[in-house]
């Protein structure tokens, strides 16, 4: 997928634009974006804070890192059940 050229905090101030009566194809055409990406990003950040943003990448790292360890340990548990199988 394709890295925006707007951080994710820009991304939020954008829309704090709208929020605050600017009309949606002015910001669109302001900051070069189109208006099904304003949507997606509404969909994704809307009603955010800059605080929230970096509660949301902690908690999708934490995340990340949980499914790693758990499919780990879903290998591990696999092999232990082969091999006691076997004997």
């Amino acid at each position: 997928m394709k890295k925006s050229k707007f951080s994710e905090s820009q991304i939020v101030s954008i829309l704090k634009q709208a929020e605050l009566g600017q009309k949606v194809n002015d910001i669109c055409r302001e900051h070069g974006i189109s208006p099904a990406t304003y949507y997606q990003w509404k969909s994704k950040y809307g009603g955010m804070k800059a605080s929230d943003l970096k509660k949301m990448k902690e908690i999708e790292a934490e995340n990340a890192k949980l499914k790693r360890m758990y499919a780990e340990m879903a290998l591990e548990n696999q092999a232990i059940k082969d091999l006691l199988g076997k004997l």
